[in-house]
């Protein structure tokens, strides 16, 4: 295959002035429009170049750290890869195998795992107002570090998902939603439903429902919450959705039925988390060590979602979507009825329907990641990859 879309996508993220190089990506919210293009833009030429069997290992050592505080199959395989791609090794550090497990400080850790460190990826989303918090804390620790003489560089945290965002996952679905479309611009005006959908397990992270109402908001996307009386997100980050909106010219709204979300929805996105009030409780437990009441909590939540199995992406749902076209899509792994679940998120058929594009989609995900890495670390990133190109070596002999 040939790389020849990759000089036009160099062109345009050179034109960019972003606020990456040196920093951190911890929130979409906190970052510019440059920077999210830029993300975009490197990923795709990223993508083009490994398809077009051309070098981008623009490191020649180092580590990428990856910490994951939850279980992780595409996001901790993604970050792995995006390391790999880049020429960095990947190291998964294990708290309960190191010195954390006695009583190690973030401070100390953070600047012991860094010295030829160049990225640390973290997902810390089991707690709510703890995952950002955490990260915040790492990243402040090898800044610090850095400032005092003791690290040679300063790493980059990127979040791998929190409390609050998941935003490698929601610049995937952005991508893809590009991919699909053509462009960012033709996105304004189409309206996507993010909705909760039922599974018959709970205390799932609220941050992918929250990453996509923030993030799509910015692109002038109309964008639809649906969820139960209840299932509430974070208020402060439904009044950011909202704000990005006005500021857009998209539009962002709440309501309480699939079938009005699903109306006449370029895009679908059923998935099912646990309500804000719920997941606050769950946290002061955790913390407290209160196992019992922990587990009443548990059988409370399966019973409420159970009253709402009739929130499911059907075939009759799908019907209703814009010419009964919708584009769906998951960040995987959906609950799906009579595969993995007996009743889920989405019928087997709809998912059959939509599973090499949602596999796809999960498939831009290790390049987001290497976008974000080649971004935080590279004052010229398109520079560098330029400078791949033109050698063109390749990245497999064959």
């Amino acid at each position: 295959m040939s790389a020849e879309k990759v000089p036009s996508l160099l062109e345009q993220l050179d034109t960019l002035e972003t606020n990456l190089y040196q920093q951190d990506f911890l929130l979409t919210w906190k970052q510019s429009d440059a920077d999210l293009r830029a993300v975009l833009l490197a990923a795709e030429a990223l993508e083009e170049m490994w398809r077009a069997n051309v070098s981008a290992r623009v490191f020649q050592g180092g580590l990428a750290v990856s910490n994951f505080r939850d279980k992780s199959t595409r996001t901790r395989f993604s970050f792995a890869s995006a390391a790999s791609l880049l020429g960095l090794s990947n190291q998964d550090f294990d708290e309960s195998k190191s010195q954390v497990a006695h009583g190690e400080t973030v401070r100390e850790t953070a600047n012991m795992i860094s010295f030829l460190t160049e990225v640390i990826g973290i997902r810390d989303d089991l707690f709510i107002h703890e995952g950002h918090r955490y990260m915040a804390e790492v990243a402040q620790a090898v800044e610090t570090g850095y400032r005092e003489g003791v690290l040679p560089q300063r790493p980059a945290v990127i979040n791998l998902q929190c409390d609050l965002d998941h935003p490698t996952q929601s610049l995937t679905d952005l991508l893809h939603l590009k991919k699909t479309f053509g462009s960012l611009e033709a996105l304004r005006g189409r309206k996507i439903a993010l909705s909760w959908a039922y599974s018959p397990s709970y205390g799932k992270p609220l941050s992918v429902a929250q990453g996509i109402i923030t993030l799509m908001t910015r692109f002038g996307m109309d964008v639809v919450l649906a969820h139960p009386e209840g299932y509430d997100v974070i208020p402060e980050l439904e009044q950011l959705a909202g704000k990005h909106a006005q500021e857009s010219g998209g539009s962002f709204r709440k309501v309480h039925s699939m079938e009005e979300a699903f109306r006449d929805a370029d895009v679908v996105y059923p998935k099912s988390w646990a309500p804000y009030q719920i997941m606050e409780r769950r946290t002061a437990l955790l913390r407290g060590g209160e196992l019992k009441k922990l587990e009443e909590l548990e059988r409370e939540c399966l019973a409420d979602n159970a009253r709402y199995k009739g929130w499911e992406c059907t075939e009759r749902l799908m019907r209703i979507t814009k010419e009964g076209r919708a584009l769906y899509m998951h960040p995987l792994p959906a609950d799906i009825t009579e595969v993995n679940c007996d009743a889920g998120e989405v019928a087997k058929s709809v998912f059959e329907r939509y599973r090499v594009p949602t596999y796809q989609e999960a498939e831009h995900k290790l390049y987001v990641i290497a976008a974000m890495i080649l971004l935080t670390r590279f004052e010229s990133p398109a520079g560098v990859l330029t400078r791949l190109l033109d050698k063109a070596e390749p990245r497999r002999f064959g």
